[in-house]
């Protein structure tokens, strides 16, 4: 191996210091260095048995990173976009619903800080979160004050 090849392993490990990385990940990243069949498969498979790749690891990073300016729904996509399992990012979307108002809330309250004066004031900062990914109940709470009861 010359100086500047670096194996499928070291690859994935200099990925894996940066953030961290779901097994789809880093198949998708390691796929063009591949110099035979079944080869990222392996390497992939031996750092997954060593702890190095773990899919609790990857759904509490997005969390911790994401949850606080994004509601549910968009968490939810960027962790089916890493390949996470059905399983896990239905149970992070549970997590995060208890808390939506309460994201909600602060995300309005840094972007827009006083309720709207009118329909179109209201419906301008109700698509503001929707495209945060917040949802419909949490967005009317927010908006209308109806969470003051």
């Amino acid at each position: 191996m010359g100086v500047d090849k670096i194996s499928l392993k070291g690859r994935a490990l200099r990925l894996l210091a940066g953030r961290e990385h779901s097994r789809a990940e880093l198949e998708k990243k390691l796929a063009p260095h591949e110099q035979e069949p079944g080869e990222v498969q392996r390497a992939l498979d031996e750092l997954q048995a060593k702890g190095f790749i773990s899919e609790q690891r990857v759904v509490e990073s997005v969390i911790h990173r994401r949850s606080a300016r994004l509601g549910a729904g968009r968490v939810k996509q960027e962790l089916q976009a890493k390949g996470v399992s059905a399983e896990a990012v239905a149970e992070a979307v549970d997590r995060l619903r208890g808390t939506e108002t309460e994201r909600a809330r602060e995300v309005w309250r840094k972007k827009f800080g006083e309720p709207a004066a009118d329909a179109a004031g209201r419906a301008k900062q109700m698509r503001f979160l929707a495209s945060r990914g917040f949802g419909a109940e949490a967005i009317r709470r927010v908006v209308r004050g109806a969470d003051d009861d």
